[in-house]
């Protein structure tokens, strides 16, 4: 069975030089450049090795080192230029398996690793229920962004535990989009099955029911659970055509969709109606709306909220993150860095029309 390496480095020649040493040594290697990508690569690929960096461009180091150890039984070999002895006992503390000081030869770094692989790992032992847990959460989520012509798309989820109560999801015909985000009440397991539930009803009848129905049919089958448990889900749900760029869009409660122009001025979209169990029969009024070529619609968990004093000095961020963006992708990433707290699930949804072609073919 191939052994699975993560590289996590900023340095672009010293991470090909480490992807091609660990790829010599039988590795499937991949890489990242920063921590919060670091992050979500680890929980996708479950890596066997992971080289860290402790100077990256967004989380300190040592910070991802600690994140790591909460949810991977990887090898941690630190690679870092840092000299200090402080450094190093401090990453050996928060997780690493051992640290290679910078610069270093690939042989050298091939007889560590190979030193690390002979160590058993004590946590070897079948998973716990929550690494479960965690594992069938990352499984649940979208793998991959759905292809609309004329259209950009990317989304991800940042858990601040190793569960957690956000989840996005959507869909495409190549006509027609549909996508979810949805955060449960509270943290942890507890709003890690509520929202695997929501997920679940809301799925059905994405492309073809409008997002009022599909709303309030899933509202319907979920609150009676919700009330007794005393818990409640916020969402927006959109369904977007493609060829016009018109959407509908259903906010239950949740206030943080956001639709960016061409010229870069933002607007929240108007809340529907209360979050789903909440209020015991409470309805939810469907909204129009139109993403121009050029222009960005954004769904955002209230994770972001968190490092900011005021709702609209985080929007104005993220919004300024987005544009500033090269694609999608990046406007993800941009905005899941400002979460620097980490107190709250943090999830982005973003959906980026192409600019209009002029006559000539170019872009206008």
């Amino acid at each position: 069975m191939t052994r699975r390496a993560l590289v996590i480095e900023d340095n672009p020649d010293i991470r090909r030089l480490l992807e091609a040493t660990l790829s010599r040594q039988g590795f499937d290697a991949t890489s990242a450049g920063a921590g919060y990508p670091a992050l979500e690569a680890a929980r996708r690929i479950e890596p066997d090795l992971i080289t860290l960096d402790l100077g990256l461009p967004d989380l300190d180091g040592l910070e991802v080192c600690r994140t790591l150890r909460m949810f991977s039984n990887a090898y941690i070999l630190v690679v870092t230029a840092r000299a200090a002895e402080a450094d190093r006992l401090e990453a050996l503390d928060r997780g690493a398996d051992d640290v290679l000081p910078k610069p270093f030869s690939p042989r050298e770094l091939q007889a560590r690793v190979e030193a690390l692989f002979r160590r058993p790992r004590a946590a070897a032992a079948p998973e716990t229920e929550l690494q479960t847990a965690a594992r069938v959460q990352r499984g649940l989520l979208p793998d991959r962004a759905p292809d609309v012509p004329g259209y950009d798309i990317a989304g991800a989820c940042h858990p601040s535990r190793t569960v957690g109560g956000d989840f996005f999801d959507w869909e495409s015909d190549g006509a027609s989009l549909a996508f979810t985000l949805a955060d449960a009440m509270g943290k942890g397991m507890g709003a890690a099955l509520v929202a695997a539930t929501a997920r679940a009803v809301l799925r059905p009848g994405r492309l073809e029911h409008g997002p009022g129905a599909l709303v309030g049919t899933a509202a319907r089958a979920l609150e009676p659970d919700l009330l007794r448990l005393g818990s409640f889900v916020t969402l927006l749900h959109t369904r977007l055509d493609a060829a016009t760029g018109d959407f509908t869009y259903v906010d239950a409660g949740h206030g943080l969709g956001v639709l960016i122009h061409p010229d870069g001025v933002w607007e929240r979209l108007e809340t529907s109606g209360p979050p789903i169990g909440l209020l015991q029969g409470a309805e939810w009024t469907a909204r129009d709306g139109r993403l121009e070529p050029g222009g960005t619609l954004v769904a955002l968990s209230d994770g972001l909220l968190e490092g900011f004093a005021h709702v609209d000095d985080a929007l104005d961020a993220a919004t300024a993150a987005i544009v500033g963006a090269p694609d999608a992708a990046a406007a993800v990433r941009s905005v899941i860095s400002l979460d620097s707290t980490n107190q709250d699930d943090t999830t982005v949804i973003v959906v980026r029309r192409a600019p209009a072609e002029d006559h000539s073919g170019a872009a206008a």
